[in-house]
């Protein structure tokens, strides 16, 4: 049976990230249900000139982030995991404080409450005290925190490369293999 994902997109800067990981879960056959904040919306537009209609070929469905009637509102919809991708502080913020402000929120909520894989690819620098309580809060609610930081030893000769391996991490991370994703094999 295919998997069947989450994909939260909020306005944090890394939209490269988000698109990397549709177009390598579209490769490897995962069904991707899709969100995005109106922040998203404007950072999708400023970094990559793309709008959600352009990506709709990578997802089953885009769902209204106001819609709290959609499916991932309920652990009932059986979801196999969920990535915000990438993850704002404020949205980071709501997730670990249990405020559902949008779709985004409610569905990592069903995530933690479900003991389903919640990851958090959260983008700031540097980090502040109230980032790092809440990043432990997360944690200890059992969400794993991802940041998208870019590794080089695979030498990618891209951005699209380094995002594409950072995103074949994520998958890994929720269970889906991706088989020829460059490895470390030491010297």
């Amino acid at each position: 049976m295919k998997k069947k994902l989450i994909l939260g997109i909020t306005g944090a800067s890394g939209s490269l990230y988000a698109v990397q990981f549709l177009k390598l879960m579209q490769q490897v056959e995962v069904d991707i249900h899709a969100i995005i904040s109106d922040a998203g919306r404007l950072v999708l537009r400023y970094e990559l000139n793309l709008t959600p209609d352009d990506l709709q070929q990578y997802v089953v469905k885009w769902h209204d982030a106001t819609d709290f009637a959609a499916p991932m509102s309920s652990g009932s919809a059986r979801f196999d995991a969920m990535l915000v991708l990438p993850c704002t502080m404020g949205s980071l913020g709501a997730i670990a404080n249990g405020t559902a402000k949008n779709l985004i929120h409610r569905a990592a909520d069903v995530m933690l409450k479900e003991k389903k894989p919640l990851l958090l690819a959260v983008r700031e620098t540097p980090f502040n005290r109230i980032h790092l309580e809440n990043l432990l809060k997360v944690h200890d609610a059992g969400a794993t925190i991802c940041p998208p930081m870019p590794s080089f030893y695979h030498h990618p000769g891209s951005l699209e490369e380094m995002a594409t391996f950072f995103a074949g991490r994520l998958a890994e991370l929720v269970g889906v293999d991706i088989a020829d994703l460059k490895r470390w094999q030491g010297e």
